[in-house]
């Protein structure tokens, strides 16, 4: 029985990896509908999305089946709590690069950003990418190591949000008030691609250690 259980809970996180892979590899097809105003690719991300959202519907009907039928506790128990969050936290992250193919559709065939952010978005979809292979990595190998270092790679995707802010600012910005309104939304849907990322790194430290890193933990155990 007990062996099943464990079988059931061991297929659960691996499809919670492929569910970060999947999101990562969306947020990536998005950039690149995003910088060069394709719309096949920003029309194939929104109908990828479908499938992201039945494996988060079908994962978390998973874990409410283990907590209804083993009844876990202790470090069973936490696995499936936290599976449940990182279920939602996927999700999230596939919602976010649906959000950036739906803005390169809405403005194609133009170019939703001006070329002299292309350089920002560019890297923050690469680090988008490195995020969810990483938070992939750490579902999958349990590592609580790795998982904290997945806070590096958000703090680069943060300096690049405020930077991107500096050039929004800038009384030179000739782009107008449409475009400035796209930047703006598309670094929030970068960045909080990113925190769900951590999230997902902390919520496997959780189910390591049974303890809630905080920022300072993540920082030092790097």
């Amino acid at each position: 029985m007990r062996t099943a259980y464990h079988e059931q809970l061991d297929a659960l996180t691996a499809q919670l990896g492929e569910m970060c892979g999947l999101a990562g590899a969306a947020m990536e097809r998005a950039t690149q509908a995003l910088l060069q105003a394709d719309l096949e690719l920003a029309e194939q991300v929104i109908t990828d999305h479908e499938r992201i959202a039945a494996m988060s519907s079908k994962a978390e009907e998973s874990a409410f089946v283990l907590l209804a039928l083993q009844a876990p506790v202790a470090g069973d128990l936490r696995s499936i709590v936290a599976a449940i969050q990182i279920a939602a936290d996927v999700e999230r992250m596939g919602a976010l690069a649906l959000h950036v193919a739906k803005i390169a559709r809405r403005r194609h065939p133009q170019h939703a950003l001006p070329e002299e952010v292309n350089g920002y978005f560019a890297e923050m979809g690469r680090l988008a990418v490195e995020l969810g292979n990483s938070a992939q990595e750490v579902l999958l190998t349990r590592d609580p190591e790795k998982a904290a270092r997945i806070h590096e790679e958000d703090d680069a995707m943060d300096d690049l949000h405020r930077h991107l802010f500096t050039v929004l600012m800038d009384k030179e910005w000739k782009h107008g008030v449409a475009a400035a309104v796209d930047v703006t939304l598309l670094g929030r849907f970068y960045e909080r691609f990113a925190d769900h990322a951590v999230e997902i790194a902390r919520r496997v430290i959780f189910q390591v250690t049974g303890k809630h890193p905080d920022d300072e933990d993540l920082t030092t155990t790097r």
